[in-house]
């Protein structure tokens, strides 16, 4: 009994708390290499592009070897629409996160990542995925960290600062770090829609690798369309060896592909508030990363919006943990109450 008890929670926390912190990783690791390969002149249009074909190819191959547990549904079902409606979302928060890393930093992106968790509690409440309940001090701790998360987020994109522990001049914004910082919201913002759309999916369809796998193949043809038309210098898409060619092969394989398939097992197993809540991890990361590969120096702005940005971040956990404890102290109260009825549903399940 121990040993059951004990193995449901490490599958059901530890794997999950765990491969969302790796996600994190690898897509600061692909937005680090990404910037460093724009700086070298790579056209992200061209680099969207090639992430999603590698990123194909990587999928069609697990479904081969993994197969599928369930039986595709007929042609008239909704989920296709679906997965059209979430490959056009993904492909323009892609595009968005590329332009806006492009006119500013790594950093700066992950430190607006903070903003998905408020994001998708609003969407999660207008979608009616979350309860409102104005008299719960956990519903007030969301809101409050939703308020205080947006304000954060304004302080970095509006307030860029001094560089520390460098001496430059005082410089308050640039406009193209206003540029990048907008860019990079409506990225996070559509990001949460994605979230909460792929969670209805999956709702649909839960095989994690083939919904991905058509998601991708979309995202191939459209990219390849919008891509072309954007990008139309032929010579801007020959891959060289060099950062641009491990770029595309690294988000191609581990942030567009396996990525996308852990967020998508995630979104099925905890749901898409949990998912984002691992956003501001991957401001430490960021970081380190930029600062190491990239020579970038940290501002004051950015580090006093994420400072804010974080205490939303936590107001919003806290409240979603005492949510989710108050729910399972009742649900444990109703099962006392009811034994007969629980049994009886467990034998009809």
């Amino acid at each position: 009994m121990r040993e059951t008890v004990a193995w449901r929670y490490f599958s059901r926390d530890v794997v999950p708390f765990a491969a969302m912190i790796a996600v994190e990783c690898t897509t600061v690791g692909s937005s680090t290499l990404f910037k460093a390969a724009t700086l070298r002149g790579f056209s992200f249009y061209v680099f969207v592009f090639y992430s999603y074909v590698v990123a194909t190819l990587v999928l069609f191959t697990l479904s081969l070897i993994f197969g599928r547990k369930r039986r595709l549904p007929s042609p008239k079902s909704p989920l296709f629409f679906k997965i059209f409606l979430l490959t056009i979302l993904g492909l323009t928060s892609r595009i968005l996160g590329c332009k806006g890393i492009a006119y500013s930093s790594p950093t700066l992106s992950s430190a607006i990542s903070n903003l998905t968790p408020a994001f998708t509690f609003m969407l999660a409440v207008f979608f009616r995925m979350e309860q409102i309940m104005l008299r719960s001090s956990a519903t007030q701790a969301k809101i409050i960290g939703t308020i205080v998360s947006i304000s954060g987020a304004l302080v970095i994109v509006l307030y860029k600062g001094p560089k520390l522990l460098v001496a430059e001049s005082f410089t308050s914004f640039e406009p193209s770090w206003i540029i990048g910082g907008l860019l990079l919201t409506l990225q996070f913002l559509l990001l949460s829609v994605w979230f909460i759309l792929q969670t209805r999916i999956m709702e649909i369809y839960p095989e994690e690798i083939s919904v991905v796998l058509f998601y991708n193949m979309c995202a191939t043809l459209i990219s390849a369309i919008v891509c072309l038309f954007a990008e139309r210098d032929l010579n801007s898409w020959k891959l060289k060896p060099g950062v641009s060619l491990v770029a595309v092969i690294y988000s191609g394989f581990f942030d567009t592909s396996l990525g996308s398939v852990i967020h998508t097992w995630g979104l099925h197993m905890k749901g898409p508030v949990y998912v984002s809540l691992f956003k501001p991890l991957s401001i430490a990361i960021a970081v380190a990363m930029a600062s190491i590969f990239l020579g970038d120096a940290l501002h004051l702005g950015s580090v006093v919006g994420s400072v804010i940005l974080s205490f939303g971040f936590y107001t919003v956990i806290w409240g979603k943990a005492k949510e989710d404890t108050t729910k399972t102290i009742s649900d444990s109260e109703q099962s006392l109450l009811f034994p007969t009825q629980s049994r009886e549903d467990e034998t009809l399940s």
